[in-house]
């Protein structure tokens, strides 16, 4: 197929609003090649770094009707990385305490969040999502958030219209579920005239799951705990550049914390590692406060996902290289020196799919924008 056909059909794909994934990504079977199912050849060929197509970009942005009404939010929904992730114990409810610098990315999520008319007396938030074999039911967080937010704040009569376009793989260790609920807790309570502060949606986010929390930062935090407490710290350059790179194998959090042999754990202090990284930025004064101490039970796991952080360890222009959270994506800081041949090298690679993104923050009173 030419060039120009090509250009065609992705631009009636856009124009249509259809919301695809580029060598595929479905959330729910991270286990088995997304290649078979999801391989859009005819559109960009194996340019997995256009993941998702929407008319409108990825931002905090709102739509109007012609009387001025607030309609509907597009809001960007980043990923995280765990820049250092230190496992302290395990606790007596079978969680874990952990000490942890996260950084919000702009590889991300798109979420779409209206009102549902009032007049109508709905009676249920209406959610749809363009991976198939997502849950669209209770289960999902998004639908978890929006059923908080009117619990916390007493609206039970607000009911709302989601789609979430979805890029972010799931079993990658980069929150990609968890942004999503954060990003539908800001987006509801906007929607709603702002009836919480954002003290109170800090608070409620930790009863829905452990990284909820920092996604409601400015994309620079430590957190602690099971990772709801939450304390921010100046944030890191944005625009620092970094690779991720994600095997379509996954891994469970549960099935990795299974395998953690703590008597392998680092003994660095996190408070230590924290300073190095204000005081340092990206740097951190050295290669050795990357530490994930669940690297080992990863990589237990899946060997191969250590032979993987071994080869991009040795591409020139990457500083540092780590899993992040429980993996199984992998970040490199940096550049490489030779980008097409590291993406031919890489991105072309049976198994494999790399996304080249950034560090991103955001100032208060304003969301993060892709």
């Amino acid at each position: 197929m030419s060039r120009q056909t090509n250009k065609m059909i992705l631009f009636l794909t856009i124009f249509l609003r259809a919301i695809v994934t580029i060598d595929g990504f479905a959330t729910i079977v991270p286990t088995t090649s997304f290649r078979q199912k999801h391989r859009l050849h005819s559109v960009v060929g194996r340019n997995r770094n256009l993941c998702c197509f929407s008319t409108t970009p990825a931002s905090a942005t709102t739509t109007t009707s012609s009387s001025g009404e607030e309609k509907q939010l597009i809001l960007h929904s980043p990923c995280k990385i765990n820049l250092f992730l230190r496992i302290l114990r395990k606790r007596p409810d079978n969680f874990h305490d952990l000490a942890s610098l996260f950084q919000t990315v702009k590889f991300g999520d798109t979420l779409e969040l209206s009102l549902l008319d009032s007049s109508a007396s709905p009676t249920v938030d209406e959610f749809t999502c363009n991976m198939e074999g997502v849950p669209t039911d209770d289960s999902n967080l998004v639908i978890r958030a929006l059923n908080l937010m009117r619990e916390k704040t007493g609206k039970t009569d607000c009911f709302f219209n989601a789609n979430l376009i979805k890029c972010v793989p799931a079993q990658a260790g980069l929150g990609g579920g968890s942004g999503n609920a954060a990003t539908a807790m800001h987006g509801a309570n906007e929607l709603m005239g702002c009836p919480a502060t954002q003290e109170q949606l800090v608070e409620w986010s930790g009863e829905l799951g452990s990284d909820i929390t920092f996604f409601l930062s400015r994309g620079t935090a430590y957190c602690t705990g099971r990772g709801e407490i939450m304390t921010p710290v100046d944030p890191l350059p944005a625009g620092t550049k970094l690779y991720i790179v994600k095997p379509d194998i996954g891994l469970s959090t549960p099935q990795v914390f299974g395998a953690l042999d703590y008597d392998a754990l680092s003994t660095k202090d996190p408070e230590e590692l924290l300073n190095r990284f204000l005081e340092h930025g990206v740097d951190a004064g050295g290669h050795d406060a990357y530490i994930n101490d669940l690297e080992q039970p990863a990589f237990d796991c899946l060997p191969e996902l250590k032979a993987l952080k071994e080869e991009l360890e040795k591409i020139d222009g990457f500083e540092h290289v780590m899993m992040s959270g429980s993996g199984t994506s992998i970040f490199c800081i940096g550049e490489p020196t030779d980008k097409d041949g590291f993406m031919k090298e890489f991105d072309e690679r049976e198994g494999i799919n790399v996304f080249p993104t950034e560090f991103i923050n955001r100032e208060e009173g304003v969301w993060f924008e892709a």
